[in-house]
């Protein structure tokens, strides 16, 4: 049996922190299969336990930080 990971998407506004339900930033894919998703303060939480079981971590906490994008003239 070959197991491929395929490219994770973005996360989005809809993808809830499996903690407490704020809006993920981490993307957790476990080694057995499953996958977690933790908002920034969880994350950084349990980060050093989840290295020890995570077979891949998508962390997209730099948006936090980031500026926004301004809207176009036709966007307003």
């Amino acid at each position: 049996m070959t197991t491929v990971l395929t490219p994770a998407s973005h996360l989005t506004a809809a993808d809830r922190c499996d903690r407490c339900g704020a809006q993920a930033y981490l993307r957790v894919v476990l080694l057995s299969g499953g996958e977690l998703l933790f908002c920034a303060h969880h994350g950084r939480k349990f980060e050093p336990e989840l290295k020890k079981i995570a077979a891949e971590i998508q962390d997209e906490t730099e948006r936090l930080t980031s500026a926004p994008a301004t809207a176009s003239e036709d966007e307003r």
